[in-house]
């Protein structure tokens, strides 16, 4: 017995299986496709005498590859020996495949197990001339797919280019809302999702400073925290390391939103000239932002060993031998690893032959080189400046923190204006208070009203407008602060801002050589004292002077 005669029922009946197929989730929404195909592919089998035993409805899946879970369901069953139908019914060739190979080559594999394929708007035999046809129409589809999809990204580029959400779900931190009706289409823009936008100035203020003294947090820590404090993702989830990446590299977040950037089919970023920037309310400010990128450059492992970014060295990646400008690595001794030194690791490795070199107790060096930091900048006149400059940045977030109480406070009585109209027109009889999309718009614009309101008694609680006098006794405090931060072990408050300071430690027998940057100096006491500004470098302080390139590792020469 043959597998076609294996497929047919006991009265001779051939058995068929409808696949359905539209290409957007819009159409199978709307109910614009599916019911006409199946309408058509039932009317078809009736005619031919074939008894329908099922169907496979693909509703909004693309035809151009077979990522299709309806469609590898039913081959699937093609395959089965025997096979548990003998013909597939489509409403034409493209609700199958949009691909001319792709088509070919799964044609010929149901051909394999006696299952064939046939299209009601486009009935073929089996002669070559009806498989030429076949193939040329698989061609003209193929070609009208690209088309389409050519000029549907054009359409969504320009309407990215007037500042219009083209769709999908929109980054942390923001939603999208409805702002206009052009004929049947909907116009959509992203806003400031209140409820979120403070998670998303946690994460860059926890990358930026830390926590109390934590110093600067990695993605891994800030994952950690998020998770523990209860905060979940958009959709309900844990947070994890690509999505606090995603969100402190993404210039979503300083109002430019970039739409095309990277094409899922092909695996790779579109060239720039292609990709469209879009301007949306901006979360966090660029300055900050800047900084946070130069931070996670710095902590970037193919520029900077891990061990270095977290290990328990405060001065590890910074601190080299004077002679021959091989690093000093920790080394301990003792039971328990009691004691700690840095060494030269050239002598560590290949003995006084390669470098004369030396040992240095770890908490001797650590206590020169903190002792010198705050002798030249903690000192006088040096820590009142700083201190003025961080109450002048106060003050600057004081003002910014008023904008956004503004800016709340006008939210929330647009959504008071929105609710009120709604109501009246409930009262006037236009609306039906029983529909349910309008019980959801009114809840959200309750929503949206009382966490606005919400956010401004926060604001407004914190007094950040009080004016503050500069005076000895505040000079005094924050110099002893800022001293006690950076002389805390065990945490990473002190060695990053102590790296901050002093970019590189050279050790001789006679001196302990500090190289740093001045205007590195002000800014990082700044961040002692819990304020941040950016300046950007024209060199990255962590670079070693021997290495010639990204990609070399190299031993010193000379």
């Amino acid at each position: 017995m043959t597998n076609t005669e294996s497929a047919t029922d006991a009265d001779g009946r051939i058995r068929a299986v409808l696949y359905l197929r539209v290409s957007t989730g819009r159409q199978a929404e709307h109910d614009l496709s599916i019911p006409d195909q199946r309408r058509q592919a039932l009317s078809f089998c009736e005619g031919k005498g074939w008894r329908v035993v099922s169907e496979y409805v693909e509703p909004g899946a693309s035809a151009t590859d077979d990522r299709r879970p309806e469609f590898q369901r039913m081959m699937d069953a093609a395959a089965a020996r025997p096979p548990l139908f003998d013909v597939i019914v489509v409403h034409s060739f493209s609700r199958f495949f949009r691909d001319q190979f792709q088509l070919e080559f799964y044609v010929r594999r149901l051909a394999k197990n006696g299952v064939r394929l046939v299209s009601i708007t486009q009935d073929l035999g089996d002669d070559p001339m009806s498989v030429m046809m076949r193939q040329i129409m698989a061609l003209f589809d193929e070609y009208q797919s690209k088309e389409n999809a050519k000029h549907t990204l054009r359409a969504m580029r320009e309407n990215a280019r007037q500042g219009y959400w083209n769709g999908s779900r929109p980054p942390f931190g923001y939603r999208v809302v409805e702002t206009e009706q052009r004929g049947t289409r909907t116009k959509k823009k992203l806003e400031v999702d209140p409820l979120r936008a403070d998670h998303v100035r946690l994460i860059f203020r926890l990358a930026r400073v830390g926590i109390g003294e934590s110093g600067p947090m990695g993605a891994r820590q800030i994952a950690g925290h998020l998770n523990d404090k209860g905060i979940r993702t958009a959709t309900g989830g844990r947070w994890g390391l690509g999505m606090i990446h995603e969100i402190l590299t993404r210039t979503t977040y300083i109002g430019i939103h970039r739409f095309n950037v990277y094409s899922w089919r092909k695996k790779q970023a579109k060239p720039e000239d292609e990709v469209v920037e879009v301007q949306v309310p901006a979360i966090i400010d660029k300055d900050e932002f800047d900084e946070v990128q130069e931070m996670l450059r710095e902590r970037s492992p193919q520029l900077k060993a891990p061990r270095f970014v977290t290990g328990p060295t405060l001065l590890g990646g910074i601190c080299f031998c004077a002679d021959c400008g091989g690093a000093m690595t920790l080394r301990t001794s003792g039971k328990k690893a009691d004691y700690r030194y840095y060494t030269c690791c050239t002598r560590a490795r290949q003995g006084e032959t390669g470098c004369p070199g030396r040992t240095v107790p770890m908490d001797r060096l650590d206590d020169l080189v903190v002792e010198h930091i705050e002798q030249r900048v903690l000192a006088g006149d040096r820590a009142a400046n700083i201190l003025a400059g961080l109450l002048e940045r106060r003050r600057h977030d004081a003002d910014d923190a008023s904008d956004r109480i503004a800016q709340l406070k006008r939210q929330a009585n647009d959504a008071d204006a929105r609710l009120t109209r709604l109501y009246g027109a409930i009262e006037d009889g236009i609306a039906d208070r029983t529909d349910e999309n309008l019980k959801g718009r009114i809840a959200e614009l309750k929503a949206i009203r009382d966490s606005a309101r919400a956010d401004v008694e926060r604001a407004e609680a914190k007094d950040g407008n009080r004016p503050i006098e500069i005076t000895p006794e505040m000079v005094r405090r924050f110099a002893a602060e800022a001293k006690r931060k950076l002389r805390t072990s065990g945490g990473g408050y002190a060695r990053h801002h102590v790296q901050k300071l002093a970019q590189r430690v050279e050790v001789s027998d006679s001196e302990v050589r500090i190289v740093g940057s001045k205007l590195w100096l002000f800014d990082a006491l700044l961040a002692a004292g819990g304020v941040v500004l950016t300046r950007r470098r024209e060199v990255r302080s962590f670079e070693p002077k021997w290495l010639p390139g990204p990609d070399s590792n190299q031993r010193p020469t000379g």
